[in-house]
């Protein structure tokens, strides 16, 4: 009987694999419809696309996401999510196909990529609970089933060779036939209702999603940002260059560069958000609501930020208009004192709404600059992408190292006993911004027409101030170019130099001193760990 089984058992031909490659797509796209809705009952960071793409970024080397961020820039995390996107639909056509001949093997599969993204969803360092979970499993049952059903619809009786005058079979030349007496009735109309109640369902579960940040948005909505106690000084006028292609002197906030590891923007309703502050050296610890901020004297001061990220030459910097609260007066009511003052923290770390921990020096935070926790941004309360309802802003540092956006947690520590985010993954403990320019225009392998060339760009040292900047032409002498009026020493300068281009390839190159009188190095190094270094140089030829 046992052998009579065997000779009977499917033995699928291409046309049967191809199907079921396309029943296992079919399965994937309803488990993450399925866990699209779910998501949206717990929370839409619980979805298992957002899970797993957020525990590969924590697991990926800082080289390689540096290097996605110089090729994608902040269109990262979209290549991320259609990669995974990539990786799940070749592992549901796999397991479709394996399906049709060991059909239970192929639904456990489904469950077992599931079972990842739950244990992805648990992972994350702004995981709520168990609850986290339950996007991924539900969806990975879903789409098992599914599988299983249509596969089924696949599954023929393997007939004797003799019986060949039906139409529905073929002979293979092994005194067995071919298995097209399936139900392909079925099985069309089976996929058809899959993919269309798939697309209905997580079009239901994005619009949810969507709509879970309409309180965060009304409350955007309604701040009202008072006027600053103390407000920063007019923008000289000479301070923006009217000159075509040089960055705007201020940068939009639709343009403002955005580099973090989330995934899905937190919209934080500023209504419930508190803000503690605790740790070590902290003697009177604090919660603050966003009213118990907006009703402190508000300071209103032009920084420019800086992301470490950004290489030589690199878009990851610009200058905006900042509202907020000193950092510093909010410690010093806490009880904290710098370490210079005997203060037995020196670490100040900052915790985000969806996990992310940045560690601060205590020492720059209250040495005076105006650190701060920001508010608003040129005119406006923060944007979301930008860190609403509360973020925070140190002149003088690298955002990684100060720059915590939707920020809900401040714990006063040391460097020796704890690591945040970034330095667990090579960066450095401490950043200050390195003295450095940037060649606007002419653009790189631009081509410019003989005679006078304007060449013009920006330079920064945060928190120290540029004293001067100079071009070369080709390997010729340095030339000191015209500094725009200073608007303070936290932002960048514009700067230009007329040159009296000759035709033929020329290469075009920047550097800055600082106002400590250190001139920006030429010697070449990586954004790992503290930042990138180096001259700017473009090559032009003239027409």
């Amino acid at each position: 009987m046992r052998d009579e089984e065997k000779d009977r058992r499917v033995r699928p031909g291409r046309p049967h694999l191809a199907l079921g490659a396309l029943s296992g797509v079919l399965a994937g796209f309803a488990s993450l419809a399925v866990a699209e809705l779910v998501a949206a009952a717990v929370r839409p960071q619980s979805s298992p696309v957002i899970a797993v793409g957020g525990a590969s970024i924590d697991a990926t080397p800082a080289a390689v996401k540096d290097w996605a961020i110089r090729h994608f820039g902040t269109g990262d995390k979209l290549v991320l999510q259609l990669g995974i996107l990539v990786v799940l639909a070749v592992l549901a056509l796999v397991l479709g196909a394996l399906a049709v001949r060991f059909r239970r093997l192929g639904a456990a599969g489904v469950l077992l990529f599931g079972t990842v993204g739950a244990a992805a969803a648990l992972s994350r360092p702004d995981s709520t609970g168990i609850t986290d979970a339950l996007p991924s499993l539900v969806g990975a049952v879903v789409g098992a089933l599914l599988l299983y059903v249509l596969v089924g619809r696949l599954t023929a009786v393997r007939r004797p060779a003799a019986s060949t005058s039906d139409s529905a079979t073929e002979e293979t030349g092994d005194g067995l036939s071919a298995p097209t007496g399936w139900d392909r009735r079925g099985f069309v109309l089976a996929a058809a209702s899959a993919a269309a109640a798939s697309a209905a369902v997580g079009a239901v579960g994005r619009s949810l999603n969507t709509s879970r940040g309409q309180d965060a948005i009304a409350s955007r909505n309604g701040v009202v940002l008072p006027s600053p106690g103390s407000p920063a000084q007019p923008v000289p006028k000479r301070a923006g260059l009217r000159i075509a292609g040089i960055s705007p002197f201020v940068t939009p906030n639709s343009d403002f560069y955005r580099v973090d590891t989330a995934l899905v923007v937190p919209k934080v309703d500023a209504t419930t958000w508190r803000l503690r502050i605790h740790g070590k050296g902290v003697r009177r610890p604090g919660v603050y609501s966003f009213d118990d901020l907006l009703r402190r004297e508000l300071i209103e001061r032009d920084i420019t930020l800086t992301c470490v990220s950004s290489e030589v030459g690199g878009p990851y910097v610009g200058n905006a208009r900042w509202v907020g609260v000193r950092l510093a007066d909010l410690l010093a009511e806490c009880g904290v004192k710098p370490p210079s003052q005997g203060g037995a923290a020196d670490q100040l770390v900052s915790r985000s709404v969806d996990g992310m921990t940045i560690g601060s020096p205590v020492e720059d935070v209250m040495d005076g600059r105006d650190a701060m926790l920001a508010l608003g941004m040129n005119g406006e309360p923060l944007p979301f992408d930008h860190g609403f309802p509360v973020r925070m802003v140190v002149p003088g540092l690298y955002g990684f190292v100060s720059a915590c956006k939707w920020i809900k947690d401040i714990e006063l520590t040391t460097f020796d006993s704890y690591d945040p985010y970034w330095v667990k993954r090579g960066w450095a403990r401490k950043a200050p911004i390195k003295t450095a320019s940037r060649i606007d225009t002419p653009k790189p392998f631009a081509r410019p027409k003989a005679g006078t060339v304007v060449i013009a760009g920006v330079a920064w040292a945060q928190h120290r101030g540029i004293d001067k900047v100079e071009v070369r032409i080709d390997d010729g002498p340095w030339q000191e170019a015209d500094l725009a009026a200073e608007d303070t020493r936290d932002t960048w300068r514009q700067w230009s130099h007329p040159w009296q281009a000759t035709k033929g390839g020329h290469t075009l190159t920047v550097r800055a001193t600082d106002r400590t009188g250190a001139v920006q190095t030429g010697e070449r190094t990586r954004t790992i760990p503290d930042g990138a270094s180096g001259w700017h140089s473009v090559v032009v030829t003239v027409d």
